[in-house]
């Protein structure tokens, strides 16, 4: 077939599809008039394969929008187009499929205001906090840290806790013992509690995420977003008053910012009822010692708003 339409003669000779595509063609181009002579024989076209055409004004007198030339050649290159091309198999329009609904993702707890729950009696939250430990030791959610780890670090401590001590994520001992901060790094953070007169018996210690990255890296965010249910039900329950961050992955995790640590140290922040310290994590004071000075400044901060005496433990500095 030409690919000129100049003629009603050839106009006759499009396939239904085409016609269709013309007038499509017409629409998206804001054409709303045709001349009569064309209108017509596209009409009796559209009415035998028992479609219906789009409204247009048809008169005898009324140019068309465009001019002669610049529509017949739209009208060329539309159809010219159906005609080199195998006309579509008529089918009746594909149902758009229901969205298929999320995977069940926990709501993330807003920063702002109380907590959300009320405040457990101890022996509840003793209750909720074993009952939570042994799901979270099934739990499949990430791939990688599942086919690796030996066992889940769920977290420990007192339930009534004034202060948690918040890491990044257990390291090749702590998932070998299912226990947080035991090594090198944890007899730190043990050293750095009783710098505060507290014992680690006294407070409660607890990760980012339950599973130990593969060669101790960093968690992802994906593997941190599948165990924040995790960790935001824990702070729930204890609902502790200070919550010390160990390291820039803790901190960031919790109060969800990008800032570096040296912008985020120095101050209280604020996550729902509890006062939030930033301070570095205990494996990162190992290998540069001269950072414990910073971290030691942290500490008395900390015990300072606690109403605790810093002075006597000023030599462990």
């Amino acid at each position: 077939m030409s690919a000129s339409l100049e003629t009603t003669d050839e106009i006759e000779s499009v396939t239904p599809q085409q016609v269709a595509r013309l007038l499509e063609h017409f629409n998206r181009c804001g054409v709303t008039m045709l001349p009569k002579s064309m209108v017509e024989p596209m009409q009796s076209v559209a009415i035998e394969s028992r479609r219906a055409m789009p409204a247009a004004v048809v008169t005898n007198s009324a140019p068309p929008v465009r001019t002669s030339g610049d529509l017949t050649a739209a009208i060329r290159r539309s159809v010219g187009n159906a005609a080199t091309s195998a006309p579509p198999v008529a089918s009746p329009p594909t149902p758009v499929p229901p969205l298929r609904p999320a995977v069940t993702q926990p709501i993330l707890v807003s920063l702002d205001g109380p907590y959300p729950v009320p405040l457990l009696p101890v022996n509840e939250r003793t209750e909720r906090m074993q009952a939570r430990a042994a799901e979270v030791s099934q739990c499949m959610r990430c791939d990688v840290l599942c086919s690796s780890r030996k066992q889940t670090v769920y977290g420990e401590g007192n339930v009534a806790a004034r202060v948690c001590f918040f890491g990044e994520a257990p390291g090749e001992e702590e998932d070998s013992t299912g226990r947080p901060f035991v090594g090198r790094s944890g007899a730190l953070l043990t050293k750095m509690i009783e710098a505060c007169t507290l014992s680690r018996d006294q407070v409660y210690i607890l990760n980012t995420v339950k599973c130990r990255p593969p060669g101790n890296r960093n968690p992802m965010p994906d593997e941190i977003a599948n165990c924040r249910e995790y960790f935001e039900e824990q702070l729930q329950i204890i609902q502790p008053e200070y919550i010390v961050c160990l390291g820039l992955v803790a901190v960031q995790t919790l109060l969800k910012t990008t800032q570096s640590i040296g912008k985020l140290r120095s101050r209280f922040h604020k996550y729902h009822n509890s006062k939030v310290l930033a301070t570095y994590h205990p494996s990162y004071l190992l290998r540069y010692p001269d950072v414990k000075r910073e971290a030691w400044t942290d500490l008395k901060m900390l015990m300072a708003d606690m109403g605790i005496d810093a002075s006597s433990q000023a030599k462990k500095s």
